[in-house]
């Protein structure tokens, strides 16, 4: 049976989606943000007969997530719930579920994109060239990170000054740099951070400043932050070699993660 969850659900839901905090970092992020009763995000719950929850899915602004730590659930259903929603933009999530749900999905899509999902609960190493002048971000550096973030070509989206400033208040966010020759060569952060896990974003070196073990201090320091908090780490990468980077300090591929836009007509 699948409804729409409210409050009275919430230790049910959160106990099932913490079995896997790094999976359900978005899942677990917005429901800390913005709870159940917000027009722009609904969660839905799938029961068993016993009634117990086996699966849910959010759609926050309409990118909608599931999460079930099996297949057995009713995948049919979920994409019925996508279908019918007035509000759809992406179907989003960890592959052995999005390819179950999207078949039955009655709207046009776009083609799926794929990225290697990895995690991180412990660390393994350090970097062969660890430096110590690795700084944590304060708001007031918001201005200076956002012009070198901006300024890497091979990032294809644009932060302001304001969302940066704003994240780092909030601690949603952190970031970690290194400068050299009074300007940041390379950084490090963090997205959609909660209570149990964060996502590691827009690892970045200055052109020229390449292939010096700068960026790898800087993630070095953030991930030894975050596992000393008890916090999970995931991130995504599509590219095999760039992912060593990751593994040598205790990354390890847990799923592929997918992302469909899906066409309401």
């Amino acid at each position: 049976m699948i409804r729409k969850l409210t409050e009275k659900d919430h230790q049910e839901c959160m106990n099932l989606v913490s079995e896997k905090p790094a999976e359900n970092l978005f899942i677990i992020g917005d429901i800390e943000a913005y709870g159940y009763e917000q027009a722009f995000q609904t969660l839905w719950g799938d029961f068993d007969e016993q009634q117990q929850l086996r699966a849910v899915l959010l759609n926050y602004r309409g990118n909608f997530i599931p999460y079930c730590p099996t297949t057995d659930f009713h995948y049919k259903g979920f994409a019925e719930v996508i279908s019918k929603h007035e509000h759809v933009d992406i179907l989003s999530g960890l592959e052995y579920l999005t390819s179950l749900i999207l078949p039955h999905v009655t709207l046009k899509n776009d083609p799926t994109r794929r990225l290697y999902y990895a995690k991180c609960e412990s660390i393994h190493g350090k970097p062969n060239n660890l430096y110590s002048n690795v700084q944590a971000a304060q708001p007031e550096d918001a201005a200076e990170l956002v012009e070198f973030i901006n300024s890497i070509e091979e990032f294809d989206t644009r932060l302001s000054v304001e969302e940066k400033k704003e994240a780092l208040e909030q601690k949603v966010s952190r970031s970690y740099f290194i400068r050299m020759d009074e300007q940041i060569v390379s950084s490090v952060s963090t997205a959609a951070e909660n209570s149990q896990s964060a996502m590691v974003v827009a690892v970045c070196t200055r052109k020229g400043f390449e292939q010096r073990g700068y960026a790898s201090s800087c993630l070095y320091q953030l991930v030894h932050d975050l596992i000393n908090e008890n916090k999970s780490l995931c991130l995504f990468y599509d590219n095999p070699h760039a992912g060593k980077i990751y593994k040598n300090l205790g990354f390890e591929d847990i799923a592929n993660w997918t992302m469909t836009k899906l066409i309401k007509e």
